[in-house]
């Protein structure tokens, strides 16, 4: 996981054996999450019901697809699949097929704890251990209908229970230019340009170097 995102997360990490709420099902934040799966002894993930993710991005945000089970389309019989898939995979990327009833979720949950998986579920819970979502978000490198998506810039939030129960928050880039998650340190989102602006000439001795971008380490799954 980018250590972008242990500011939002209580443990640095994902908790075994719980469930975590992505609001609104964003695909980056869903992915930027699983990624810290591949630090952990097996390395397995599985993504259930959601047929329109994108695999070159889940690779992008470093899963590895070697290790990734993949259930389309599992119907009425997604929470079937998910307590099979518990006790064989390190993690579980879900979106169920519907609104999914409290006492479904609590059997769900004590599946989670005896195996340990973690499950990341595309919208809300019942009884989440940890609710994220982007509150705001901005793409760039579109300008006058022409160009191409370059990144991202976006307000994650945080809450849940225990030491996350206060909320807490973060602005990031997810992604940046280079497809990784990190800090958004630079000018607020209005203030940064859509696309590139012709920069005027300076003297040799005025110019700097360009800034190399910071590769992110992972975080485990703990």
């Amino acid at each position: 996981m980018p250590p972008a995102l242990w500011e939002v997360l209580p443990e640095e990490g994902l908790r075994r054996g719980t469930a975590v709420s992505v609001a609104g099902g964003d695909a980056g934040l869903l992915l930027a999450l699983a990624a810290g799966v591949k630090e952990t002894e097996g390395g397995w993930a599985a993504a259930v019901g959601l047929p329109d993710l994108g695999l070159a991005a889940a690779e992008g945000y470093g899963l590895d697809l070697r290790r990734l089970l993949v259930a389309d389309d599992p119907g009425p019989h997604w929470a079937e699949v998910v307590s099979v898939l518990a006790g064989a995979v390190e993690l579980i990327m879900l979106r169920p097929s519907g609104p999914v009833p409290p006492k479904l979720a609590a059997r769900l949950a004590a599946v989670l704890r005896r195996s340990g998986c973690v499950l990341l579920v595309a919208g809300p819970w019942p009884g989440a251990a940890l609710r994220l979502g982007v509150r705001s978000g901005r793409w760039f490198g579109l300008g006058d209908g022409h160009g191409q998506l370059v990144g991202r810039q976006v307000e994650v939030v945080a809450e849940g229970r225990g030491s996350a129960v206060r909320g807490r928050t973060a602005r990031l880039w997810l992604p940046d230019e280079n497809g990784a998650v990190r800090p958004l340190q630079e000018q607020p989102f209005e203030e940064l340009p859509l696309r590139e602006q012709p920069q005027p000439e300076v003297e040799p001795a005025a110019r700097t170097a360009p800034r190399v971008p910071r590769i992110p380490r992972v975080a485990a799954v703990v």
